[in-house]
């Protein structure tokens, strides 16, 4: 009867652990993946900027447009350029 109480005791141990690992990641794992789509939305910037140098045109990199075009992705750029020829 000892050794049923000792692997229930394993048991509950090892779920426990698992319900913390997820707890634990959870957040790194959002983090990461903000910080790998602010990084493609810095690339689609840089490229509709090289783009647009052609065209005189230009939107500005900085962290508000960078993290929307990293959350929205191409919908995302596309909002700035129509915001920013809405500007101009």
């Amino acid at each position: 009867m000892e050794i049923v109480n000792v692997i229930m005791a394993a048991l509950f141990l090892l779920v426990i652990l698992y319900i913390v690992a997820q707890v634990l990641m959870k957040p790194i794992k959002l983090l990461w993946k903000v910080l790998l789509n602010s990084a493609v939305g810095l690339i689609l910037l840089l490229i509709v900027n090289y783009i647009g140098n052609y065209f005189d045109f230009s939107l500005p990199i900085n962290i508000i447009t960078i993290l929307i075009a990293g959350f929205l992705g191409i919908p995302g750029i596309l909002l700035l350029v129509c915001f920013q020829l809405l500007v101009m």
